[in-house]
This record gives structure tokens, C-alpha cells and sequence, in this order.
């Protein structure tokens, strides 16, 4: 899981977060709207919802983008749930969040390949250094 949480508010513009997520070495940032989580904008989100429909970057707010079903775990469930849920909600990623719904961390399928299947090729490439 990574611990390394980035949020914005989902008024920013949508090059805002491909910045934050390239300083950070991310693929996700969180928006929040008034101090609560609103919604999740991957790396992904950017490219298939923004770039390639020719949206303005730099005019066009996250929430445009953003997917606001949020698919959640407690740190203490079973990685097999966990894996249960992105299956069932052909997702890659699933918010970890504490007894009071604050997000704590993000679970992504390269995590669980890195420790559940690290002789893999997705396992190796989720563990190898970044190449830019």
C-alpha cells in the first residue's frame, strides 16, 4: 500500500494533479471538496478522460474526470477481500481508510503483484526503480 497521499480540490485543473503526480512518483491523487474526500483522478483518468477527448488541461477541473465511487478498505481486512473488489469492480486501485472513513493509504495492483507475485512480470515491473 502506499502511504504517499496527494490531494487536491476537485476545482483544480486537471494539470495541476499530472503535476503533482509526476513530483511525487504517483499514479492517483485524491480531491477532496469542503475537507471531504469527493472522488479519485488516476494517471489513467488524465490520458483516456482529458488528452485523448481534447479537453484544456489547464481550464477543465478534476471533477470532470474524476471517478467519485469510491471503493474502500480498512487496513485491517484480508488482502483477499481486497483483491475480491477489484475484481468484482474491475478497478485498480482501492482507498485504504481508518474507523473515521480518512484515507490512509492507496492499494494498487501493482502492490499486491509486487508482494503476492513478485516472480511475475507484472511483479517485477511494479518493483523496478522508475525509468524517467
Amino acid at each position: 500500500m502506499s502511504q504517499q497521499l496527494v490531494t487536491l480540490e476537485s476545482s483544480a485543473p486537471i494539470a495541476e494533479a499530472a503535476r503533482q503526480m509526476l513530483a511525487a512518483d504517483i499514479g492517483a491523487v485524491l480531491l477532496e471538496d469542503n475537507g471531504k474526500l469527493s472522488g479519485i483522478v488516476t494517471d489513467r483518468d488524465i490520458v483516456i478522460r482529458a488528452v485523448a477527448q481534447g479537453r484544456d488541461v489547464h481550464g477543465t477541473p478534476l471533477s470532470a474526470i474524476s471517478s467519485s465511487d469510491l471503493t474502500t478498505v480498512s487496513p485491517d481486512a484480508p488482502l483477499e477481500h481486497a483483491i475480491e473488489l477489484m475484481r468484482e469492480k474491475a478497478i485498480r486501485r482501492v482507498l485504504v481508510t481508518d474507523s473515521q472513513n480518512r484515507a490512509i493509504g492507496i492499494l494498487s495492483l501493482g502492490d499486491i503483484s509486487a508482494v503476492g507475485d513478485a516472480g511475475s512480470v507484472l511483479g517485477q515491473i511494479s518493483v523496478a526503480p522508475p525509468n524517467a
